[in-house]
């Protein structure tokens, strides 16, 4: 989807589904980090991604809360946004499955995680669900929820 400025630094985040969210709902403190990482990526300070599945799930939830039109404007707004969208190409979703076998964790979070592992940057998010990852899981994470 959105390609946004490339790093020429190297730094990689990647947004879970809930950090999205968080922002949309402006959700503080998460929505506050996750638009000081948008801006950081605007700047070129770091690569900001988003697998497709994760943001599939956004979409769903938008959907959900309001209406399809809305989750469609969301997902027109979202593409302008300095956030590359990661497809989920066979050995990811391998991988995210084999998290989702190890961990009790839905599989769009072991999208999200498996994400994370393989672009080596760490997971913004404040998914309860993913608390009990945080110190020990397989992936990094930058905790930006309560």
């Amino acid at each position: 989807m959105s390609t946004g400025k490339r790093s020429g630094k190297g730094v990689r985040k990647v947004l879970d589904a809930w950090a999205v969210v968080a922002w949309l709902k402006n959700e503080m403190p998460a929505s506050e980090r996750v638009q000081d990482a948008l801006e950081d990526a605007d700047e070129g300070q770091l690569e900001l991604l988003i697998n497709v599945v994760n943001l599939g799930e956004a979409f769903c939830v938008v959907a959900k809360a309001s209406d399809l039109n809305t989750a469609i404007a969301f997902l027109a707004d979202f593409k302008s946004l300095p956030v590359r969208v990661l497809p989920a190409p066979n050995r990811l979703v391998l991988a995210a499955a084999s998290l989702k076998a190890q961990y009790p964790i839905s599989y769009a979070d072991a999208f999200a995680l498996a994400t994370a592992v393989r672009e080596r940057g760490p997971l913004l998010t404040g998914d309860p669900d993913l608390r009990p990852l945080a110190q020990s899981g397989p992936a990094t994470m930058e905790w930006i929820g309560r």
